[in-house]
């Protein structure tokens, strides 16, 4: 994946064909006097508000805590400086993952279906971050000066226009923007997408995992879409060639045999993928099913198969799955977060709370645990105790829309009007849209008239808001 190109946002990149270069990169401070680090993280951040609100999102926690922990584990071992990352997952089941300037790490949930097993699933996270920590966007800039920070938001917004379905509009807003210096940017693609293959490949053996993973996830798509009248987008633009893969496979040989291949939490959690974008519960349950009648010790198509019927309404069959599995890894999250949806569906809201709040005490710092806890209460009619919940969950993720979202609702059936608005404000300036956030506030000032410091605070986020919208609309000129 390039930063110079309206693909930039796509794992298409991350197939272009590679130069054959045989040094790692040499990083200067001179690509900093042309974009600074700073500066990439506030235009990652402008360009992922205006994604969030165009772009339909996946709220799962459980999907989300995944991705964040797999993707900080290997930037633990990566070259990435600046580890200030945020995540956003689309609801999409195409192949696509991304990372935009300023450490925005994006992922379909398609990435999911694609690459069966987790190493494959972590070679293309490796090569995304691998764009991060060599700022390719600042390389770029800085190989063609003429092209200011204000042009590449320019086409950051393009793409934003293009994924969200404005079509020619978007389309000619990216053309539009690169066309002075196609030919440049596409010699500096191929020079990336090597770079970060070959950073990736580092990054993957030390972190763990098996490095031929990424030529094995090279292969599988050329024979998958060698014949396809109609490929991914990204296999059109950047196909996958026998010299990107020789390279790649080549390099992995030389490096240590051994690493992980997969897991049994990478596999349940591609089950919840898989019975996100079928059809139907029952044609899920029915291809989970036919996984078990091949592999009756498949855990993850057991699992698969009973959140299918729980989905269905087979809610005694979904219980009889779900008993061995429990029985074999009584704490393990996943399993007991089915549960409590059977349990919720049964309508056994006090058998589901007791379960989490014992698993609470097991693992005190799950996300996806307390976002259930919280869920649970409201369905108690306990707003209060929910919205504390939120605000314990806020301390440790204050820019997740999606928390925001929940605190909004929770804090108006706790009749907190003012505490309402508030949040609502902080969910529509995550989400791009700060004209919605700055009328909020103003509704949350109107009510706070008669308290003087609480009015103070709501005007202070107020102006705050204001210059991030003032400094976005300067960068996107």
């Amino acid at each position: 994946m390039t930063f110079l190109r309206p693909t930039l946002l796509t794992l298409a990149c991350l197939f272009a064909s590679p130069a054959m270069a045989d040094d790692l990169p040499s990083l200067g401070d001179s690509s900093s006097s042309i974009v600074s680090p700073e500066q990439e993280h506030q235009l990652g951040r402008a360009w992922l508000g205006l994604l969030r609100g165009q772009v339909p999102q996946l709220n799962d926690p459980q999907l989300k805590d995944y991705v964040e922990a797999s993707v900080y584990r290997l930037a633990e071992t990566s070259q990435l400086q600046d580890r200030r990352l945020e995540f956003v997952l689309l609801n999409s089941p195409q192949l696509n993952a991304f990372a935009a300037p300023g450490g925005i790490i994006g992922v379909n949930g398609g990435l999911f279906l694609y690459a069966p097993t987790e190493a494959e699933y972590a070679s293309v996270m490796a090569h995304e971050l691998a764009h991060l920590s060599q700022r390719h966007f600042a390389r770029g800039v800085e190989a063609q000066q003429r092209m200011q920070i204000p042009v590449m938001a320019a086409m950051l917004a393009g793409i934003v226009a293009a994924a969200a379905g404005a079509g020619d509009a978007g389309i000619a807003a990216i053309m539009g923007t690169q066309a002075a210096a196609i030919q440049e940017q596409r010699r500096f693609s191929r020079q990336n997408e090597q770079e970060a293959d070959r950073i990736g490949l580092l990054n993957l053996e030390k972190a763990g995992y098996d490095p031929r993973a990424m030529p094995r996830m090279f292969e599988r798509l050329m024979r998958q879409y060698r014949y396809d009248a109609k490929p991914p987008e990204f296999l059109l633009t950047h196909p996958v060639t026998e010299n990107r893969i020789a390279d790649t496979r080549n390099r992995a040989e030389q490096l240590p045999a051994g690493g992980v291949e997969n897991s049994l939490r990478y596999q349940l959690m591609r089950a919840r993928v898989q019975l996100m974008f079928e059809e139907t519960p029952g044609i899920a349950a029915k291809r989970f099913r036919a996984m078990l009648d091949e592999d009756p010790k498949l855990d993850a198509a057991r699992y698969g198969l009973a959140i299918a019927q729980i989905k269905g309404g087979q809610l005694n069959q979904a219980r009889e799955n779900l008993t061995p599995l429990l029985a074999k890894a009584p704490n393990d999250i996943t399993y007991n977060l089915a549960q409590v949806d059977l349990d919720i569906t049964a309508n056994r809201v006090a058998d589901a709370q007791k379960r989490v709040d014992r698993l609470l005490g097991v693992y005190p710092n799950s996300y996806p645990l307390k976002q259930m806890r919280s869920e649970l209460l409201i369905k108690l009619n306990k707003p209060k105790d929910a919205e504390r919940v939120l605000d314990g969950l806020l301390k440790e993720r204050p820019n997740d829309p999606d928390i925001w979202y929940e605190m909004a609702e929770v804090r108006g059936l706790a009749g907190n009007t003012i505490g309402l608005h508030q949040a609502r404000a902080e969910y529509f300036a995550l989400v791009g849209d700060f004209d919605q956030a700055i009328e909020q506030l103003d509704f949350a000032k109107r009510r706070s008239s008669g308290n003087f410091p609480l009015a103070a605070r709501i005007d202070a986020r107020q102006q705050q808001l204001m210059e991030q919208q003032r400094m976005v609309k300067q960068m996107m000129r």
